[in-house]
């Protein structure tokens, strides 16, 4: 039977803002600073759509290799080395990569000259004609996203095509050409895709906004305001998903103009309210004066409660796109998790071995440690993003057995961890210059009923190209342990 609140699926226009008009690249001279999979995107879009393209990287000849077999079939001009201000002249429009920051002068120097700075996901935005649902969030919006793709999958129509992207996968950009009307689009996005855009999609969440990334934003008002630029920019008849439990997020209700459904662990006191929440250990969904269960907590196979609120957060998304209490529930049964988040590896010497690379922030970490009740050894570490380790470090000596640290940052977690030690302190604390090395030191202290956990509260960049390729070698190396 259809759910009261479910629209029929031609309703699902309502998502996608018709009116865009897309713009006419031919002949257009840009410049591209970066040349990541996300400016390789862009440079093959524009470059295919009559640009003259002119891609700028830091990095020397020699270290682009793949991006130039990548774009060798494309009429590019290449730049390397840096991005010198002559690159200014004569292109009307600059693109930028998420990696690349906005703050540099040469980019001072491009506003100052009244050029357009734009991302590709600003051009994502302009040029897709599919409804768009939009995922933010500081933490838990990979797998998020990738549980409210599963659900449109399930809620989808024989001949529609749902794309699950943004800042997972691969940029879809170089899919937005055969991109339908009909089709739905899921995009997580991250705070450095958003600083830039001015379209907003029809259905966007914002998870959580905790302190991430103050390396590149400065300050958490900055931070905010790039992530509410997922909202800034909706219509009357859009909807906005928030969650009640976390201020920054909810704060945001200021800036819906159309429909809010919010998710929480507890229902809202007022009934009218379209709301997500447990009850009795069940998913409960409020809509349109309607309360159905979802799923049960035992229904949903993903660890901890940060999961849990990850699940209401995909329920409250579906439940805005129409989509059934049916097809939630077998969007997210049976559903482990995304790679890299808490992905089990192996037993080794009888302890369980997980991989959690995808945790770059402490606050992350925090959650991972929360998912476990077994005595933990914490491989901790990377490049730092000027942010708190005194929480995480606080738990640790509550939770962990011993801490091993590795990396640019294992000083620093090493200071924070002697800095918040009580008196009866038990964790024994190891140090390493690399991941494999904090591997063998986590394999000589492990023990049967121990769970070893990489969940490095840093990012990657100290020594791997992202945290996929961390999480990659973590479980390689782990596999070769005997």
């Amino acid at each position: 039977m259809r759910d009261a609140w479910h629209f029929n699926r031609n309703d699902l226009i309502f998502l996608g803002d018709k009116n865009l008009v897309k713009k006419n690249w031919n002949g257009k001279n840009i410049l591209m600073l970066g040349a990541a999979r996300q400016g390789q995107a862009l440079v093959r879009f524009m470059a295919t759509h009559g640009a003259h393209v002119t891609l700028s990287d830091s990095k020397p000849f020699d270290q682009l290799t793949d991006a130039r077999q990548d774009l060798s079939d494309l009429p590019i001009r290449w730049e390397v080395g840096g991005h010198p201000l002559s690159l200014l002249d004569g292109n009307e429009i600059v693109f930028v990569t998420g990696g690349v920051d906005l703050r540099i002068p040469f980019l001072k120097e491009a506003r100052r000259r009244n050029l357009p700075i734009l991302n590709d996901t600003e051009v994502f935005l302009q040029e897709v004609s599919a409804p768009l649902i939009g995922i933010t969030g500081s933490s838990g919006k990979t797998t998020t996203t990738t549980l409210v793709g599963r659900i449109a999958e399930k809620a989808a129509a024989d001949n529609q095509t749902v794309y699950v992207g943004g800042n997972i996968g691969n940029p879809l950009l170089t899919l937005v050409d055969q991109i339908l009307p009909t089709d739905l689009v899921i995009l997580e996005l991250s705070s450095f895709q958003l600083e830039l855009v001015t379209h907003s999609p029809a259905i966007a969440a914002v998870l959580n906004i905790t302190p991430n990334h103050l390396d590149r934003h400065e300050t958490m008002d900055a931070y905010i305001a790039a992530k509410a630029n997922i909202l800034r920019n909706q219509k009357t008849g859009d909807w906005a998903v928030l969650n009640r439990n976390d201020q920054n997020s909810w704060d945001l209700r200021r800036l819906v103009q159309g429909n809010l459904i919010s998710f929480g662990w507890d229902a809202p006191t007022d009934e009218a309210q379209h709301a997500v929440f447990m009850q009795d250990d069940t998913v409960m969904l409020r809509m349109k004066g309607q309360l159905v269960p979802v799923l049960t907590r035992a229904q949903v196979a993903l660890r901890g409660d940060h999961n849990l609120y990850n699940v209401m957060a995909a329920c409250a998304i579906a439940a805005a796109a129409g989509f059934s209490a049916d097809a939630m529930r077998a969007g997210v049964e049976h559903f482990s998790g995304v790679p890299h988040r808490l992905q089990f590896v192996r037993e080794y010497h009888g302890a369980r071995w997980y991989n959690d690379s995808i945790a770059t922030a402490p606050e992350r970490t925090l959650a991972a440690l929360h998912s476990f009740s077994e005595p933990l050894i914490v491989l901790l570490g990377g490049r730092d993003k000027k942010l708190p380790w005194v929480e995480l470090a606080k738990e640790i000596h509550k939770r962990a057995r011993a801490a091993v640290l590795f990396g640019e940052a294992r000083d620093l977690i090493e200071t924070a961890l002697l800095q918040e030690q009580p008196e009866n302190a038990t964790v024994q604390i190891e140090k390493a210059e690399s991941l494999p090395e904090a591997i063998q030191k986590a394999a000589a202290l492990c023990r049967s009923g121990d769970v070893v956990l990489l969940s490095p509260g840093g990012t990657s960049y100290d020594a791997f190209k992202d945290f996929e390729e961390r999480g990659k070698v973590y479980s390689e190396w782990v596999m070769r342990l005997n």
